[in-house]
């Protein structure tokens, strides 16, 4: 008998992934509280506002029966947390539309609910509009965030860098009379606290968390000692007003609804728009980004290539500041505010959750950013409607959806592997 005779055959048996059931089971939750809730609605109509005045196409209000708009609704929530379920079942991916149908949906049966039986308006396009305005920091910051980490640096950080950015665009806007100017200097300030924290964390090897959080603390005492001295003191020549007007792009400008939220913006909005686009290609499609990414995860392969692992730690970390702290002019010339202490209010923070649950990613930590900044959108106009919902909730509302997101919609993720490692040859 032939050895080949004697062999038994063998089968390979593939073994199956478990069923992914968070996404499911939160859909579920969700659908339930919709149904329990945002189908008891007062009797009437709830009016929705798609146009604003001065709006090349003039659209009227939206006048929509409250229980029957719900109910729709919340069967497409149903829909969705079927596909949901059944695409967990066959261990595939959830397409995009899935969350995003969804996440409409929900959004659209809550506003429905507030408004139901109410002489108030639901200004749809001024909410987006703010989303898009109130996201400009976050954006960069997560970018910064981005940045940074892929090379294996943890920008604590960002809080300090924004604040910096804020104060000497008010700064440089206040002695030239140019908002254009201060924006251009908010750069400078974010990339000098990124200097100290390349010299402390890639020179000296010092924990990166550690730093990040001194150096805010320390930007925060500075900019708020400043502030209490010498601007409160020369008001008029250190810490005016500077504004940069909306800039609407011609043609797209006047797109119903997304034309004004999208392309009736500021200059700063615009440069996040190419921000986001250079970065997303960069990181992923040239040398640059290959050798950063590299860095962040194998800093000794990396080397052994010829890649200057610290050189690229401390150009990336520069960088990341430098972009944060042109998010920082947001907040005063990009809004037309003076300079207030605190002024970024945690935004790093948020900006950061937005980084992880974007996965390191720009274009998902840009979608990251609006939700978090939607979210505060939402809570500016329930309040100038008089939603009758307590302002305790309202405030915490945006921070309850940084806890949810990071703590549930994130799941598992793995950050750049050499992160918060120094590189030791």
């Amino acid at each position: 008998m032939s050895a080949a005779s004697t062999v038994e055959p063998r089968t390979e048996e593939r073994a199956l992934a478990p069923i992914a059931w968070r996404w499911p089971v939160m859909y579920a939750v969700f659908t339930v509280v919709a149904l329990l809730v945002f189908l008891r609605v007062r009797d009437g109509a709830t009016t929705y506002r798609v146009a604003r005045a001065g709006d090349f196409l003039e659209i009227p209000d939206l006048i929509l029966p409250s229980l029957a708009t719900n109910v729709v609704l919340v069967l497409v929530m149903a829909a969705a947390t079927a596909a949901a379920t059944l695409a967990a079942v066959r261990r595939a991916p959830i397409g995009w539309w899935v969350p995003a149908a969804f996440g409409i949906a929900f959004v659209l049966a809550f506003l429905t609910w507030v408004g139901a039986g109410r002489s108030t308006v639901i200004p749809l396009t001024t909410l987006l509009a703010g989303a898009l305005a109130l996201s400009v920091p976050l954006v960069f910051g997560a970018l910064s965030g981005v940045v940074c980490e892929r090379s294996g640096i943890i920008n604590i950080a960002i809080e300090g860098q924004l604040l910096s950015g804020a104060f000497l665009a008010a700064v440089v806007g206040s002695l030239t009379a140019s908002a254009y100017l201060g924006m251009m200097a908010a750069p400078v300030a974010g990339a000098l606290v990124g200097v100290l924290l390349a010299f402390f964390a890639v020179r000296y090897w010092v924990d990166q968390i550690i730093v990040g959080v001194v150096l805010n603390v320390l930007v925060l005492g500075l900019t708020g000692f400043l502030f209490s001295t010498v601007l409160t003191e020369n008001a008029e020549l250190l810490n005016t007003r500077q504004s940069m007007p909306d800039l609407p792009i011609p043609l797209l400008a006047s797109i119903p609804v997304l034309g004004p939220v999208l392309f009736r913006q500021s200059l700063l909005v615009y440069l996040m728009y190419a921000v986001v686009i250079v970065l997303q290609i960069f990181l992923f499609r040239s040398r640059w980004g290959l050798r950063t990414r590299a860095v962040g995860e194998h800093p000794k392969a990396a080397d052994t290539v010829g890649i200057k692992v610290g050189r690229t730690r401390v150009v990336n970390t520069i960088l990341g500041g430098a972009i944060a702290g042109l998010g920082g002019a947001f907040f005063t010339v990009g809004s037309g505010l003076a300079f207030g202490t605190d002024m970024s209010a945690g935004q790093g923070y948020i900006a950061l959750a937005a980084m992880i649950l974007g996965r390191w990613n720009p274009k998902g930590a840009v979608a990251a950013a609006l939700l978090f900044g939607f979210s505060k959108s939402l809570v500016n106009m329930l309040s100038g409607i008089g939603a009758g919902i307590s302002s305790d909730l309202l405030l915490m509302l945006p921070y309850a959806v940084t806890i949810l997101a990071v703590a549930g919609f994130v799941g598992r993720v793995r950050p750049p592997a050499a992160e918060n490692q120094p590189y030791i040859k």
